[in-house]
């Protein structure tokens, strides 16, 4: 006989939804460890995970384990200064080719990396794959976005190194931007 939608959950239930977090919290650590990620879990069933990258110096990633799921997020980049309809048609359609996440914004325009996974598919090697797609995606692309969304800041920042005599080495990748 199953229970009216608005009574409370069983005993049973919640000690297995207890049992999927616990098993999840153990597997998420056993994965982290063996992959020599940094971490760190500032409260239960929350761990923040430092990504190193090659474009984006490294990519911040929280994991955090609900009841049911879970979930996964990383700031990707700030919100655009300019041209924010291609940057946002490039997301969209670099969406349709990503695993685990999507691309999305929070509402002030920032850009992040989001996904969900029941509790009952979280194994080491599907944490490694996801960790893998938040890496790949916030940085390859890391430059591109600063191209299509920041060309303008980049530019400036170009001539202010140049008229204060400092180096423009961090800015090489963007030269075609730069030199006229």
């Amino acid at each position: 006989m199953s229970e009216a939608p608005d009574q409370p959950e069983s005993a049973t239930s919640t000690t297995a939804a207890s049992s999927s977090t616990t098993a999840a919290n153990a597997v998420i650590e056993r994965a982290l460890s063996a992959a020599e990620l940094t971490w760190e879990t500032p409260s239960a069933g929350n761990f923040v995970v430092k990504l190193p990258g090659t474009r984006k110096l490294s990519t911040t990633c929280s994991l955090i384990v609900g009841r049911h799921s879970l979930s996964v997020n990383a700031f990707v980049i700030r919100r655009p200064d300019e041209n924010h309809e291609a940057v946002h048609r490039w997301l969209l359609e670099r969406n349709t080719r990503l695993y685990g996440v999507s691309y999305a914004i929070d509402k002030l325009g920032d850009i992040y990396l989001v996904g969900r996974l029941p509790l009952a598919a979280v194994t080491e090697e599907e944490i490694d794959r996801v960790l893998g797609s938040v890496l790949e995606n916030a940085d390859a692309p890391f430059n591109t976005l600063l191209e299509l969304g920041f060309a303008s800041a980049i530019r400036r920042e170009y001539e202010w190194r140049v008229s204060r005599g400092e180096s423009t080495r961090n800015l090489d990748a963007f030269s075609h931007l730069t030199q006229r």
